[in-house]
């Protein structure tokens, strides 16, 4: 009897639980899903289903929760790391020995260093082991089965295509890539623009405003993104306009839901409790504000949403100065 293939979810919030969903409807595959504390693990377990953060959907019988990091990364054939960006330099050393594909599920720079998603998993593991799923995907969507199509990428698209091949549901569509840089900041940058966006809704600006948001977001996105040695096709793709749509109108995007707060008057802090989950555009803001200083590029868009975040612009005088700036060609 051939061995059962053997899967690691580091990461038990909204995404890393869709994923393992995903990961687990094939009967033959046994998912372990790594939560951050015991108490968060036996949660899951004793309910059958993550209360949490995807209330109502319940799990399989072949998706295990554990807290034991060292025991859900024993033997594995595939590593999905669903951690939040500032966590890597804490889990990804734990990886670095093994000969196994990791795929990074999250979105964002490292607010500190810089770094893409990418950058800061190649501090520890062989690019030959790295690919990055990216793409317009609610977690609470896929967890459910809903139709969806999202980008793999690797530096050599071989290995794009063995590790989309451990996610074989016909209702989680794959393409493939091999511009790591242009996924990696389209998924990214797109979290700044929501945070905009949210922003526009929260103070009733209408329709015209968000597509403005969304239009001038990808121009930014994508003059960063080459930037950094990123393809412009990649940006008119899944992971950068489709995901950036998503993001900027979907009800259940948390940038735009902190957007819309932050500009009905609630503080940072109020804003993300109210959330009740990681904002990771916040922290991107951050990291493309000191970007663009240092690269000396022009993102009066992303770099408004971090000064009024850091208090150093209302959110009307921002509005100002963007519509203020001087007329050039598109």
């Amino acid at each position: 009897m051939s061995r059962s293939e053997q899967v690691c979810v580091l990461g038990a919030g909204s995404w890393g639980t869709a994923l393992a969903l995903v990961l687990a409807r094939s009967c033959l595959r046994q998912v372990r899903l790594v939560a951050s504390n015991d108490i968060q693990a036996a949660a899951i377990n004793e309910a059958g289903e993550n209360l949490r953060y995807l209330p109502g959907i319940v799990l399989p019988k072949n998706i295990t929760v554990t807290a034991d990091v060292q025991m859900a990364l024993n033997d594995i054939d595939v590593c999905v790391y669903a951690l939040p960006c500032v966590a890597a330099d804490d889990f990804l050393p734990l990886l670095a020995d093994g000969s196994y594909p990791v795929v990074a599920a999250c979105k964002g720079l490292h607010p500190q260093s810089l770094l893409r998603t990418d950058e800061m998993l190649a501090k520890y593991i062989d690019r030959s082991r790295i690919a990055l799923l990216s793409g317009p995907s609610f977690a609470r969507e896929v967890a459910a089965g809903q139709p969806t199509a999202i980008t793999m990428a690797a530096e050599d698209i071989s290995m794009a295509e063995k590790a989309a091949a451990h996610f074989d549901d016909t209702n989680f569509r794959i393409y493939l890539s091999d511009d790591v840089v242009g996924v990696a900041m389209g998924g990214a940058l797109k979290n700044v623009i929501a945070i905009a966006a949210g922003m526009a809704d929260g103070l009733g600006l209408g329709h015209n405003s968000v597509a403005a948001v969304v239009t001038r977001g990808l121009s930014e996105i994508a003059r960063l993104a080459q930037a950094c040695g990123g393809k412009s096709e990649t940006l008119m793709g899944l992971s950068g306009l489709g995901d950036l749509v998503l993001t900027c109108t979907g009800t259940l995007s948390r940038n735009r839901q902190f957007g819309i707060a932050v500009a009905q008057g609630k503080s940072l802090a109020e804003a993300i409790d109210e959330i009740g989950q990681v904002v990771e555009g916040v922290r991107t803001a951050r990291a493309v504000f000191q970007m663009a200083t240092q690269m000396q590029i022009e993102l009066p868009l992303m770099q408004s949403v971090h000064l009024v975040l850091v208090g150093e612009l209302s959110i009307a005088e921002a509005l100002v100065q963007l519509m203020s700036r001087p007329e050039k060609a598109e």
